[in-house]
């Protein structure tokens, strides 16, 4: 994914730029010009509620090669009211839509401290991306505070490299971001609506909120990631075996963080996991269309999930593979081995996701971002009382 060339490898036709508030443009030879060349416009400064900011622009080919930005408020206010957007070749809608945390790898408005190959926040107070994004006539790369909240401060770097030559394999970074709360019963995740056209599924970040009054207790990730390519209907041709499963790890999903899979966040206390996974090395091409969806399953006690069910003011749960059939207390009870079994059941949880796919085309093609309010819901709240928020 990166420079395949060697790091030896000289060019008589790439410049490097960086567009930062010390030269807005990237010109060359003008940057650190403020304050006589000794440090006079390092940040921008407040990014005032409702307001864009174009933070580079460029025309030719090139490519995109590292975004780093830190602000002064890191709170879910910033994370999930900034909104980052990128434009290719002077397009109108954007190929990349996302709140600045989901993207860098910090969903659920909580700053996280990981590192993986494409994507880190090493102390906690910067986010950085050095993934590839290329582009052919021109790039621009914008933020808006969606949030009610200024950030008095606002810092970033945007580093391009224009002169690249790009061939017809060459696909344009895309990413989209969703929310679901809560999920529907029966009716799997989509991390990845379908998209058409050529490209490669590069991976998610995920973040999870688990509705502790009515699965208190139990293991929520059985579901099976599916990614539906090039003809796939109702069977995919990629199927996982368990939301642990494919984020490397199993029985179960603690705390840990590799290259290319991690979960930088369990909290088990609130019900809140982050986790992620990258398709570096085990690459998923597609030449028609791509989808990709999560079950949500839960594991634990029939009789316990009544329970807890019922104390919730719901009276059935639903088990998987029988057709969306509602078991009541007294279904359970008369079947003395379900009375005594753990076993799989249908969940509704708050999913979100940001996708990360290249493909043949500049222009996004999926629904625009939600808003402020909706990203937001129930975050800053009580996490144990979980509200379906409609779009």
């Amino acid at each position: 994914m990166y420079d395949a060339a060697p790091l030896y490898q000289l060019s008589r036709t790439v410049t490097m730029h960086w567009a930062n508030p010390e030269n807005y443009e990237a010109r060359d030879h003008a940057g650190g010009k403020s304050n006589s060349g000794r440090k006079g416009s390092p940040c921008r400064g407040v990014l005032k509620a409702g307001e864009t900011w174009t933070l580079a622009e460029a025309r030719g080919t090139g490519t995109v090669r590292r975004i780093w930005i830190t602000m002064s408020q890191r709170d879910i206010a910033g994370l999930r009211g900034l909104t980052i957007r990128a434009f290719w070749d002077g397009q109108e809608k954007p190929a990349i839509e996302a709140p600045i945390g989901d993207f860098f790898g910090c969903p659920l408005g909580r700053n996280l401290i990981f590192e993986s190959a494409w994507f880190n926040n090493p102390e906690g107070r910067s986010y950085n991306s050095f993934i590839p994004m290329p582009f052919r006539t021109g790039f621009k790369i914008t933020v808006s505070n969606d949030s009610p909240q200024d950030q008095a401060m606002f810092w970033y770097h945007i580093d391009y490299t224009l002169g690249d030559a790009h061939n017809d394999d060459t696909g344009y970074l895309h990413a989209h971001w969703r929310r679901e709360n809560l999920t529907k019963l029966c009716e799997d995740f989509e991390i990845l609506p379908r998209v058409d056209g050529r490209g490669r599924f590069l991976g998610c970040n995920i973040g999870v909120v688990t509705d502790n009054t009515r699965y208190r207790g139990s293991w929520w990730g059985e579901g099976e990631m599916k990614i539906f390519l090039d003809g796939d209907t109702e069977f995919p041709t990629l199927c996982g075996t368990g939301t642990e499963d494919y984020i490397c790890t199993a029985w179960g999903q603690g705390q840990f963080q590799r290259q290319w899979y991690g979960c930088p966040l369990a909290d088990n206390d609130r019900g809140q996991y982050a986790f992620y996974r990258l398709h570096g090395p085990d690459p998923i091409f597609f030449q028609q269309h791509c989808r990709a969806t999560m079950q949500q399953i839960g594991w634990g006690s029939y009789h316990d999930m009544l329970q807890h069910h019922k104390a919730a003011g719901q009276d059935h749960i639903v088990l998987t593979g029988d057709g969306g059939r509602k078991y009541s207390d007294a279904d359970i009870a008369a079947d003395p081995e379900k009375a005594k079994a753990h076993g799989l059941f249908e969940r509704e949880d708050d999913w979100c996701a940001t996708a990360y796919f290249y493909l043949d085309r500049p222009a996004g093609t999926l629904p625009g971002i939600a808003r402020y309010e909706q990203r937001i819901a129930n975050l800053t709240g009580d996490p144990v009382a979980i509200k379906r928020q409609d779009a």
